[in-house]
């Protein structure tokens, strides 16, 4: 379930594989992951847009041949010396097959929001890819749409009423330090999930902290179970 808070090692045993990379393109040979960060600090400049249904999400860097280069100074590549892929040029395939009638590529998105603490961000199509200039060298850019569950096996784009809208990670950080990294009904700590308090069906928002909460798995089951 998208919005699930989950540890690093729980992600590679849901994935199955050790996600040492940022981008994993067919994991299994079903989906695609990418680990994404929205913090100061992170090392590449992903964004949310269109009300947080859509996520921009930037390309990944040469790894770090000699000390004196800057993996931040040289191009990003599509392809290795080898001439095989690399993971942007795998995931730029993908989008431009989209554009011209393929099935999108479904990508689980899990969010760094804390050192050891990762938030499911759901399940997204991947639509479009491009390559732009950032401080003269060149940068891959991939356009994910967020979709709700029954919309995941859409051969198409889904249209914007049914996309879904993720939590902004300042929302999320906050709703973290004011709950104490508990459930708010019994105060467990296990198998928490960010919960909308009004949800979006009935006018809930995500885009502040007084309608998110957390929940633990019981009670977020309990609430929705009275949802009528």
């Amino acid at each position: 379930m998208s919005d699930n808070i989950i540890s690093y090692i729980e992600m590679c045993t849901r994935e199955g594989a050790s996600l040492q990379r940022g981008m994993n393109f067919k994991l299994g040979g079903k989906h695609s992951v990418i680990l994404m960060s929205l913090r100061p600090n992170a090392p590449y400049q992903d964004r949310v847009e269109e009300e947080g249904t859509v996520l921009i999400y930037e390309g990944h860097d040469q790894p770090k041949a000699a000390p004196s280069l800057n993996p931040k100074q040289l191009n990003q590549l599509a392809h290795l010396p080898s001439g095989k892929l690399t993971q942007n040029g795998k995931f730029f395939d993908a989008a431009q097959a989209f554009k011209k009638g393929a099935s999108p590529e479904q990508v689980r998105v899990y969010e760094k929001i804390r050192d050891g603490i990762w938030s499911y961000n759901g399940m997204f199509h991947l639509v479009d890819a491009w390559i732009e200039l950032d401080h003269q060298r060149k940068v891959f850019k991939f356009k994910l749409i967020a979709v709700s569950d029954e919309f995941e096996d859409l051969p198409t784009a889904i249209s914007f009423e049914h996309r879904r809208r993720i939590i902004p990670t300042k929302v999320k950080l906050e709703v973290w330090k004011r709950d104490e990294g508990r459930c708010t009904k019994c105060g467990s700590s296990d198998e928490l999930h960010f919960d909308h308090i009004l949800p979006f069906a009935k006018g809930g928002t995500s885009l502040t902290s007084a309608n998110v909460q957390l929940l633990c798995a019981r009670h977020n089951i309990q609430k929705s179970d009275k949802i009528e």
